[in-house]
């Protein structure tokens, strides 16, 4: 613990930046706060990179363990450690944070410390989440990355601000009021212990598996959202900052999709195998379903939110077909999603940052104004649409090979995704983007700065890389999938 830990820097580096960022005192102070915000997230991502570098790319379990006790008469460890799954959601996790702090230098104008604070804030404990091995560690993380985001909303939202945090916080705080049941009775099965590896060895009666499956599910399925707890995400996303719907969408959402990955599957693989007709079920339910309410809305935000549900049917239908392309796929579709939808609520937020309306029919001949942003935006749709080439086809085109796997007519329903995707996605980039001018509020709109073309860019770069070379992606997901699968596959029964 006392030479260089990476997880325990990263996850406390931006925490300790957010209380320097609120040392900065009042608005006075705004210039300070913002850069020693960008420092942060940028001294935050940099010190992920040695988690990518150092990895052992062909070693099963987990690596960068750091074991230390914490509240010693409940046998609680500051345990960390992760595998290739954690480690792309880390990287993506930082990355997103600096990309937020950029986005938002200009935009926040009041409160700016404590806006640039919770997000240091957030993403911190998203990286905890990520890295805890302990499940009380877990469960501290994973409740307390609701308080940023409840602030983020509450204080800089839209008109309904208060209304949508409150239904944020009560939904997915309900849900993981069962989960702490789960846990607790998990720490006494075990004779006394928090170690989730400890839990995977496991013998636990059927009955009771599918008892703690039920009540893992009812966190991780509010928080991804799956459908029909999915109502709470677009009036969040909706009354959120651009900041908070670019964190909700890229980070936030795949904290419910690891929890399956990281308890539910290994620690309840019986009733997780018996119950998976359910969850691909309600899986294909989003993918469909959610995929044609998103044709129907004339709010952008809400839009690529319902395509935000929609997507993550994706990831929770590949988790649960028990097939390696499948869970690969569903890992490169959450670091994607978190990319192509993070950029899309950000060239909303350009718009909206001009114009202040987020309405479909208030635009149209945006491009003859705007053309580097149209670019941008082009981009982002396409890969939202799942075009080959773009990192939105990767992740899907494996669920659909693993599904293909399983059961045909599991991958047709999923596969309709990439019908809708392009129908509601290039609707609305028609309608905002193409024709001719639409009113003299679009007449006045200036294109992108040097600031918004560096964010946009920068996630362009990652949506093509990915699009275009995913193999990285698969060699660290290669062994870490192949490894929870085969211990899903053994029986403790």
């Amino acid at each position: 613990m006392f030479g260089f830990s990476p997880l325990s820097t990263v996850i406390w580096l931006p925490m300790l930046a957010a209380v320097a960022v609120l040392l900065t005192g009042s608005d006075k102070n705004a210039a300070l706060a913002r850069w020693i915000a960008l420092a942060g997230s940028v001294a935050g991502f940099l010190v992920a990179l040695p988690l990518w570098t150092g990895f052992d790319r062909f070693m099963a379990g987990m690596q960068f363990v750091e074991l230390a006790p914490w509240v010693e008469t409940l046998n609680i460890n500051y345990y960390l450690g992760i595998d290739g799954i954690s480690l792309l959601l880390i990287l993506l996790n930082c990355f997103t944070t600096v990309l937020v702090v950029i986005a938002g230098w200009q935009v926040i104008q009041v409160r700016v410390s404590q806006y640039m604070a919770a997000f240091l804030l957030l993403s911190g404990m998203m990286n905890g989440v990520f890295s805890a091995l302990d499940a009380a560690l877990f469960y501290v993380f994973f409740e307390a990355t609701l308080i940023p985001m409840f602030v983020i909303i509450g204080i800089w939202g839209g008109s309904n601000r208060v209304y949508a945090a409150i239904k944020f916080f009560l939904y997915t705080l309900a849900g993981s009021l069962l989960t702490l049941v789960a846990i607790i009775y998990l720490y006494n099965a075990s004779g006394g212990s928090f170690s989730l590896l400890d839990w995977y060895a496991l013998p636990i009666p059927f009955a009771a598996q599918a008892l703690v499956f039920v009540a893992f599910f009812a966190a991780f399925a509010v928080k991804v959202p799956m459908w029909p707890v999915h109502t709470w995400l677009p009036d969040a996303h909706v009354e959120a900052p651009t900041g908070g719907s670019v964190v909700l969408a890229a980070i936030m959402l795949k904290l419910g999709a690891y929890g399956f990955i990281r308890l539910s599957l290994p620690i309840v693989p019986d009733a997780s195998q018996y119950l998976a007709p359910v969850v691909i079920g309600l899986s294909l339910a989003a993918v469909v379903y959610i995929g044609l309410v998103a044709l129907v809305q004339t709010d952008m935000k809400k839009l690529i939110a319902y395509s935000s549900i929609s997507h993550m049917g994706f990831v929770t239908l590949g988790i649960f077909i028990f097939d390696a392309h499948g869970l690969q796929g569903a890992v490169i579709q959450m670091v994607s999603h978190g990319f192509v939808s993070g950029a899309l609520f950000l060239c909303v937020g350009v718009l909206y940052d001009r114009m202040h309306s987020r309405s479909i029919s208030d635009y149209g001949g945006v491009a003859n104004r705007m053309p580097v942003f149209a670019a941008f935006f082009m981009l982002f749709a396409m890969a939202n649409a799942g075009l080959p080439g773009t990192s939105g086809f990767v992740g899907e085109f494996l669920v659909i090979i693993g599904a293909m796997n399983v059961n045909f007519w599991y991958a047709l329903a999923a596969a309709t995704t990439l019908i809708f995707g392009a129908a509601y996605t290039l609707w609305m980039y028609k309608r905002v983007v193409f024709g001719a001018v639409a009113n003299d509020r679009v007449a006045a709109l200036k294109d992108i700065g040097k600031r918004e073309i560096l964010v946009l860019g920068l996630v362009a770069i990652a949506v093509l890389l990915i699009g275009v070379y995913p193999l990285p992606l698969t060699e660290v997901l290669n062994v870490s999938v192949g490894s929870l699968l085969e211990h899903v596959a053994v029986s403790k029964l």
